[in-house]
Formats: C-alpha cells, sequence, structure tokens
C-alpha cells in the first residue's frame, strides 16, 4: 500500500445514503467525488437519478456526472476509461478520489477491468430489439436463463440492453458471459481501495425507497420526464430507467398514476435488492450500520478512513 495511491469507494443500494454520507465525509479528506452510477452520466436526468445539485457540485468538486445525452449510449468501458482518467486527475491535484454509487458493474469495470469479450454485433443486436419490441425483454431474458443462469441472476428481466449484450455474447462466441467474466482483465494498478459499504435493514430500507420515489415526485420529476418525451427519442436510455419508463408510460395513457407510482417503487426495491445481492459478493467490503444515527455513522466511516489513509483529517490537521 506505502506505494500506491489510495482511494475511497461509498457504495450500497438505493435509498441507503450513500450521497449524503460521502458529501459529510469528502471534505475532511481533501476529496472530490466521482459518481459511480450508470444514469447520473446522462444531461437532464437529475431528480430521477438523485443527482447532487448545483449547489452541492458548487461545495464540492463531482465528476462523472452530465456526460452524455439521453438519446446517446454510454458502456461499462467508456465509464471506466472515463472514470479512470479523472481519478488520475484528481491524484495529480494531491486529492483523494471518493467513488460513490450503486452501480457494482460500473464499479467492478472501474477497478478490476471488464472482460475482453467478443465484439458487437449490430446485425444480430438489431435482431433481438425487433423481438423485444414485438414480445417484450422477459423473452430473451428467458432464453438467457437457458444458456447462462448466473448472467441472467444478476440482469433484471426488464433491463433490454444488458439482456441483449449477455446474449450476443454467447451467441458470437458460444461460451456464456459468465465464463468470459472469470477471465483475466485490466485492472486499475497502482491504487489501493477501502470500500465502505452501507447496510440498512430490507425493511428500513424498503421504506426509504418509497419515501424516495414521494419526495421525488414532489420535487417536479413529472416535469423532468415530460422535458425529456418532448427532446429526445422514445427509445433513449432515459426511458429504459426505473422511475422515467413508469412516468413515461403515465403519460403516454398506458398507466394510472397511481399504477405508475406503485410500480417505480416496486421495481426501485427489486433492484435494491439486486444491488445488495451483488455486493455481498465482494468480501473486500467493510459494512456500516446505516440504522445508526448520522453522526454515528460518519464518525465510524471517518474513523476507518482515517486509518487506512494514515492521515487525520483536514479539520484535525492544525491541532
Amino acid at each position: 500500500m506505502d506505494d500506491a495511491y489510495t482511494g475511497i469507494v461509498i457504495l450500497g443500494p438505493t435509498g441507503s445514503g450513500k450521497s449524503r454520507l460521502s458529501m459529510a465525509l469528502a471534505p475532511l479528506f481533501h476529496g472530490e467525488i466521482v459518481s459511480c452510477d450508470a444514469l447520473q452520466v446522462y444531461r437532464q436526468m437529475n431528480i430521477g437519478t438523485a443527482k447532487a445539485s448545483a449547489a452541492e457540485q458548487a461545495l464540492l468538486r463531482h465528476h462523472m456526472l452530465d456526460l452524455r445525452d439521453p438519446g446517446q449510449d454510454f458502456s461499462a468501458g467508456d465509464y471506466q476509461r472515463a472514470a479512470r482518467q479523472a481519478i488520475g486527475e484528481i491524484r495529480e491535484r494531491g486529492n483523494v478520489p471518493f467513488v460513490v454509487g450503486g452501480s457494482g458493474f460500473y464499479l467492478r469495470a472501474l477497478i478490476d477491468g471488464l472482460f475482453e469479450g467478443p465484439a458487437r454485433s449490430e446485425n444480430l443486436r438489431a435482431r433481438m430489439r425487433k423481438i423485444i419490441k414485438r414480445k417484450g425483454p422477459k423473452i430473451l431474458h428467458r432464453a438467457l436463463q437457458r444458456v447462462d443462469p448466473q448472467a441472467a441472476r444478476r440482469v433484471a428481466g426488464s433491463d433490454a440492453e444488458r439482456i441483449i449484450r449477455a446474449y450476443e455474447v454467447y451467441l458470437t462466441s458460444g461460451r456464456p458471459m459468465s465464463w468470459w467474466q472469470r477471465q483475466p482483465r485490466e485492472a486499475f494498478k497502482g491504487y489501493c481501495w477501502l470500500k465502505l459499504g452501507i447496510e440498512v435493514p430490507r425493511e428500513h430500507l424498503y421504506q426509504r425507497i418509497n419515501q424516495r420515489v414521494d419526495e421525488m415526485l414532489q420535487s417536479g420529476f413529472l416535469e423532468e420526464v415530460h422535458g425529456l418525451i418532448n427532446r429526445f427519442p422514445r427509445d433513449s436510455q432515459a426511458f429504459k430507467a426505473i422511475g422515467y419508463r413508469q412516468i413515461a408510460e403515465f403519460l403516454d395513457g398506458r398507466l394510472s398514476y397511481q399504477q405508475a407510482i406503485e410500480e417505480m417503487k416496486m421495481e426501485s426495491r427489486r433492484y435494491a435488492k439486486r444491488q445488495m445481492t451483488w455486493f455481498r459478493s465482494d468480501p473486500s467490503i467493510v459494512w456500516l450500520d446505516g440504522q445508526a444515527g448520522f453522526n454515528e455513522l460518519q464518525n465510524r466511516a471517518t474513523d476507518l478512513i482515517s486509518a487506512f489513509l494514515g492521515s487525520r483529517p483536514a479539520f484535525l490537521s492544525g491541532l
């Protein structure tokens, strides 16, 4: 560790309080925030992604936000390259990167690297998209379960793009994605990471998620989605995401308002469960009690980071 740069990861499921904790911790250690979220990279998707506000970004430098329009593709490989560059620039300024988010796949891409799988086949992808358009994504998800049950367990039945990629890998290479993911990768060399996870009992986490959905709607989420509908095609990434998809269907008249809200809450809870399943497979994560009072949570994290960095927080450095 003496020869490596150090970085902090704050992770956990949606609604666990990652952003609040990181905003409290990063200034103590000359930190800058690197978002690890698959949707915060998109411009104009703010409320539904719980993106840091303009005021928060003015207080503390953030990275990996607002890099693409919702109609543009952004892959885990794109994230890896851009985030690694941002982290290098943070280190050049003598600061500490705080990687914050709930996308386990993007975090793995950043730290461990990506598998060198087969190239994309646009013809094959176009055929699969036609199938999904006619019959929905679950038909391909069932096909994926037959050939690669391990990958299928990690992908939601509604996540069309990830289903397409996993099935495409199998069809073009004859090997399941889970096999490719076990192959050697190009790890992010020269860095040592402390991973702190926020754990909240399921019942309380689900209560927080339900409350967050209500707060999003009170904050103008309907207007945000309506604006996106007017600007971007309906096959854009925005309308595949939890929350955005349901509100778009409400605005189209395909769901009632109450149905949209209930489906948003249900899908968010399912997503949180998948996130925890992913994170549980990483034994290097140090788990924090998310049910503790915020001061206790912050103090515990501060102690762990101080020990890891071998330094006192910035606000104590002169004492």
